[in-house]
């Protein structure tokens, strides 16, 4: 395994990050309401503040993987680190590697499933 398969560094506390993650979900809102979208149309499709966190840092660890898609073994072994390195979003890593809830469109594994 090599030292970018160990998972994110820790850069910041959870609570910056769920403040950083909190900002970024009411821009997106913010665009799609301004864009004439129905709030009940979109609500449900948006990640949870925790599970933006992870995709947060899941991304920070493939950007210094050289971008490099990662297998499903390294996925796994990345948002499994991340519950490790931060225990309060365990659930939301578990909800991303689940199928709980598959009909969310930035779910990658709903993505990868249509294809």
């Amino acid at each position: 395994m090599t030292s970018n398969d160990q998972g994110p560094r820790r850069r910041a506390s959870l609570e910056l990050l769920r403040a950083e993650a909190s900002d970024e979900l009411a821009v997106l809102v913010h665009e799609r309401l301004r864009g004439g979208e129905d709030p009940w149309d979109f609500m449900e499709d948006l990640p949870t503040v925790d599970e933006l966190v992870v995709l947060t840092l899941r991304a920070e660890n493939i950007a210094e993987n050289g971008g490099v898609r990662p297998t499903r073994a390294r996925n796994y072994r990345v948002l499994r680190q991340i519950a490790l390195d931060y225990p309060a979003l365990t659930p939301a890593v578990w909800r991303i590697l689940g199928d709980e809830e598959p009909h969310r469109r930035w779910d990658a594994s709903v993505r990868l499933d249509a294809s």
